[in-house]
C-alpha cells in the first residue's frame, strides 16, 4: 500500500547555537536546529536534517524551591553552577546547558555579568542564557552579557512583546540568537517575529517560545498552537518559520500531581519524571526543536523517544 504523501512549499529556518574557536568563540561544539520541510517526525514525507535536541537547566544559586526528587538526582554540587553543568555534560550526554540566572537582580548587574563570564570560561557546551524574568533589568542584563560573550553564539531568553528592543539590538551587535516568547497564541507569535524582523534580526537567529502548558494544565492548547504555527510555516509563511523551544522542566515539576503523597499514584520521583517526559514527547510531536528539562532520568527517556520516533518514521 502506498501512503499518500504531503509535500510542503515552506521550510523551517535553521538556527546555529554556539561558536567554536575557529568561529570566534570558545564552545567545544555547535548545535544546529530546524531545517525541516515536513511535519515533525514525518521524515518519510521530507527532510529532517537536524534532530530535536535536549538541554538540562542549571541555576546560578542553589534551587531550594525545586522538587526534592530533582535535587536528590544530583551530587552535592548544585551550589556551583559550573561544576553542576560539567557533571551534566559528562554524565548525561545533553546537547546544551540552560543557565537560569534567576538571582541576577538580587546579585546586582556587575556581579551577575561576571558570573556569566566565569561560567562560560568553565563550561564549554553551547549555552541558553535565561534572564531573571521580563523586566527592564533583564533587558539590560542580557544586553551586557551579550556584549561580554561577543562571538559565543548564545541563545538569549527571552524577548517579549514589551521587552524585545534592547535584547534584539544586542543579539544583532554581538552575534547571538534570541528566543521570542509569546503567551500561547498564534497571532502574537507572528506579530513578535514581525517586530524582530523590522529591527533586522536575521530569521536564522530567532527561536519561538510559545510558552508551555503542562500535562493537565493546558498541554493540548500549547500543542494546538504549535501545530498551527508549524503548518503555517510549511505553507510558506516566513514569519512563522522559526524553530521552537519549550521549557518543560518548570511546568512539569510544579504541578500538584507530582507533589502530593498518594500511594495509588506511584512513587513521586517517577511520577514527576513521567510528567516531564509526557510533556516533552508531546511537544516534540508538535514541532519542538529544543526541550529544556530538569531531571537527568528524563533526558534518557526523551532521548530514547526521539531515537525511536526517528527510526520508526524512517522505516515507513
Amino acid at each position: 500500500m502506498n501512503l499518500p504523501l504531503k509535500k510542503w512549499t515552506g521550510k523551517i529556518n535553521t538556527v546555529k547555537i554556539g561558536r567554536t574557536a575557529e568561529e570566534g568563540g570558545s564552545r567545544d561544539r555547535t548545535i544546529t536546529i530546524g531545517g525541516s520541510n515536513c511535519l515533525p517526525m514525518h521524515n518519510f514525507e521530507g527532510e529532517i536534517p537536524h534532530r530535536p535536541v535536549i538541554a538540562l537547566e542549571v541555576t546560578d544559586e542553589y534551587p531550594n524551591d525545586w522538587h526534592p526528587a530533582v535535587i536528590e538526582s544530583y551530587p552535592e554540587i548544585m551550589d556551583d553552577a559550573s561544576k553542576w553543568a560539567n557533571h551534566i555534560s559528562q554524565e548525561y550526554n545533553v546537547d546544551l546547558i540552560c543557565l537560569n540566572m534567576r538571582s541576577a537582580e538580587k546579585r546586582g548587574m556587575n556581579e551577575s555579568v561576571e558570573f556569566v563570564k566565569e561560567f562560560l570560561r568553565n563550561v564549554p557546551l553551547p549555552i541558553i542564557l535565561k534572564g531573571p524574568g521580563e523586566s527592564d533589568f533583564q533587558d539590560d542584563f542580557l544586553a551586557k552579557c551579550a556584549e561580554a560573550a561577543s562571538g559565543e553564539g548564545l541563545l538569549l531568553a527571552n524577548a517579549a512583546e514589551d521587552h524585545y528592543k534592547t535584547i534584539a539590538a544586542a543579539a544583532i551587535a554581538y552575534g547571538h540568537s534570541i528566543i521570542a516568547e509569546t503567551p500561547i497564541d498564534v497571532n502574537l507569535a507572528k506579530q513578535l517575529n514581525i517586530l524582530l524582523n523590522d529591527m533586522k534580526v536575521p530569521p536564522d537567529r530567532i527561536v519561538i517560545d510559545p510558552l508551555t502548558g503542562g500535562l493537565g494544565y493546558g498541554l493540548e492548547y500549547t500543542y494546538s498552537v504549535m501545530e498551527r504555527i508549524r503548518i503555517s510555516a510549511l505553507k510558506g509563511d516566513v514569519y512563522m518559520q522559526m524553530p521552537f523551544i519549550n521549557f518543560i522542566g518548570d511546568e512539569s515539576w510544579k504541578v500538584k500531581e507530582v507533589k502530593i503523597e498518594e500511594p495509588l499514584w506511584g512513587k513521586i520521583k517517577w511520577r514527576g519524571v513521567y510528567w516531564e517526559v509526557s510533556n516533552a514527547v508531546s511537544l516534540l510531536l508538535s514541532g519542538s526543536e529544543i526541550v529544556v528539562l530538569r531531571h537527568p532520568d528524563s533526558v534518557k527517556l526523551v532521548r530514547r523517544a526521539i531515537d525511536d520516533l526517528i527510526t520508526k518514521t524512517e522505516a515507513v
